[in-house]
């Protein structure tokens, strides 16, 4: 008569410890299955100018970031100042995919904050961020100079992050 109790309460405890397990989880831990796979090419429409043409194909060669970020995005706001610090005192070269946005808010945006962009492509259709596996902005890609993506970040980048994670592996791969 027991054993029949036992068995309910043991599949709840298991079920409880799941769940446990889970909340203590970062959601945006998810791994990414292109670390160290090529990226994929993307051609965007410049957001300054229609007529121009945002392409990772002229990236080759060197060690840069890619990050994804939009005028709604409460964390790109954040992680904005960082981001002009990284480009104007580590000149770290830094390509801008703006997504799911208002180009004239994304433009009067980097106009009043500053523009830490090398370009900032337009991804109207989400085909060359879905192509890079983004879950939500910003996220952050490092990609070295055989257009290989190094390293992912979901969230914003912080001085912390720099340090410990991307830093010290663009110094690596800048030395390769």
């Amino acid at each position: 008569m027991k054993a029949r109790f036992l068995i309910p309460l043991g599949v709840f405890l298991g079920l409880v410890v799941l769940l446990g397990v889970g909340l203590t989880l970062d959601p945006r831990d998810v791994p990414s299955v292109l670390i160290d796979k090529k990226a994929s090419e993307f051609s965007l429409p410049d957001l300054f100018d229609s007529g121009k043409r945002v392409d990772s194909a002229t990236m080759k060669g060197q060690v840069w970031l890619v990050n994804v970020w939009g005028t709604w995005c409460p964390e790109c706001w954040r992680e904005h100042d960082f981001l002009l610090y990284l480009a104007k005192q580590e000149k770290v070269p830094i390509i801008g995919i703006d997504w799911r946005d208002e180009d004239a808010e994304a433009i009067n945006f980097l106009r009043e904050k500053g523009n830490p962009f090398l370009a900032v492509g337009i991804d109207p259709e989400s085909k060359a961020v879905m192509d890079l596996g983004v879950y939500g902005a910003p996220e952050t890609f490092l990609i070295d100079k055989q257009g290989v993506i190094r390293k992912k970040h979901k969230g914003a980048m912080t001085p912390q992050v720099w340090r410990e994670e991307f830093k010290p592996l663009i110094e690596k791969l800048e030395k390769s």
